[in-house]
């Protein structure tokens, strides 16, 4: 397992837990307002302290780096056992990783639950995850509307794979989200309402603003303004009877 950084305390990323977040190097995305960029395309195999510090800002005082090595996480985590509920394992695309299950399983060993953050294009190591019992909570990333998601993601995709994440992780009795970063200029209020029939009957789906004050993977998206609060809330009612409950975070 690449493990970029180590957020040592969140208190909103694991609902209702404290927890720790462990960044994991690499993703088979491009998104154009990614704000982790030194986790997509890590240009060495270790990474440089200052800039990772500096391309993600908000975790300036808490990220480990150069490269976390897998015995420096787990002494950390052992000394926070009884302390910390939760892990979340975000990246980056943790699927990508196939150790991931055998990473967890010494994650769980010392009693912690697991938050998984996916972009939902390994079905497969999403349900080998949840048959072997080693994730607690599913956080999925729904970028675009089928018709757009390769735009928005800058590659090419198998969307029947993103499809088939969706109804794994709704079918699983586990707690989930779904959520989106509205992005203007690639996102609208009609492709929300699309997107909202892909995951119809959803227990949560959170509208998340776009981000640009900071180094993104698309230089061109930096300092670009976003919607309005106001946009996202009428966004997010707009689409309040098809899934349980839609939100706007930020």
């Amino acid at each position: 397992m690449r493990i970029g950084g180590v957020e040592k305390l969140t208190l909103l990323d694991y609902p209702g837990k404290l927890a720790a977040i462990v960044f994991t190097v690499g993703c088979n995305f491009r998104c154009h307002f990614c704000y982790n960029p030194m986790l997509v395309r890590p240009q060495t195999e270790e990474l440089d302290t200052e800039n990772t510090k500096g391309q993600r800002q908000d975790l300036e005082e808490n990220i480990n780096s150069p490269l976390t090595s897998v015995a420096g996480l787990f002494n950390f985590l052992k000394n926070r056992v009884g302390k910390l509920d939760g892990v979340v394992i975000t990246g980056g695309e943790p699927t990508l990783h196939s150790d991931l299950p055998e990473f967890i399983s010494q994650i769980r060993e010392l009693g912690y639950s697991i938050k998984l953050d996916s972009n939902g294009t390994n079905p497969e190591m999403l349900k080998k995850l949840i048959t072997a019992g080693l994730v607690d909570y599913i956080a999925m990333d729904l970028k675009a509307p089928a018709h757009k998601y390769e735009a928005v993601v800058s590659t090419t995709i198998d969307f029947n794979k993103i499809l088939e994440s969706v109804k794994i992780i709704m079918s699983s009795g586990l707690p989930y989200e779904f959520r989106t970063t509205v992005v203007p200029g690639l996102i609208t209020s009609e492709d929300i309402i699309e997107m909202a029939e892909i995951i119809k009957g959803a227990d949560k789906w959170y509208l998340q603003f776009f981000k640009s004050d900071t180094e993104l993977l698309d230089d061109n998206f930096q300092g670009q303004a976003g919607y309005s609060r106001l946009d996202m809330e009428r966004m997010a009612r707009s689409v309040s009877h098809l899934v349980k409950l839609c939100q706007v975070r930020g």
